[in-house]
């Protein structure tokens, strides 16, 4: 499964801390587009959907969410709750999101630009697609 945390590098002194991100130093593709999910409810689940070419690192810059990640074949489960922690999650991977804490801002950088024709929002479709690999 095409996942890995990445530990991002933290500046600081007596003021605060820093974290800056570059691409590939620190993110492992171009960015084309930044967004960020805030105001989620704890009970809520976002995502569910997996992407056929798009790479992602998703950083909970705020309070902590649960990344529940599904190849076709394995599960694995990631808790972010660190700005200085990373998750990039490559193409071809079922994503959702839960267990969101009040104070949860995620932020997600993503290789290309929005294009609804790159989801696949139907887990049986997933399915079907990852399994003719």
């Amino acid at each position: 499964m095409d996942f890995r945390v990445i530990n991002l590098h933290e500046l600081g002194d007596e003021r605060g801390c820093l974290v800056a991100l570059e691409s590939p130093k620190h993110v492992p593709f171009d960015i084309k587009r930044v967004y960020y999910i805030y105001g989620t409810k704890p009970d809520v689940s976002r995502g569910a959907h997996a992407h056929q070419n798009l790479n992602q690192l998703a950083i909970c810059v705020s309070g902590s969410c649960v990344f529940k990640l599904f190849d076709g074949r394995e599960t694995n489960e990631v808790r972010l709750d660190s700005p200085t922690k990373g998750l990039f999650i490559g193409n071809m991977i079922w994503r959702e999101m839960h267990s969101f804490s009040e104070d949860c801002v995620l932020m997600v950088l993503a290789s290309r630009n929005y294009d609804e024709q790159d989801y696949i929002r139907d887990r049986d479709s997933f399915l079907k697609l990852v399994n003719q690999a």
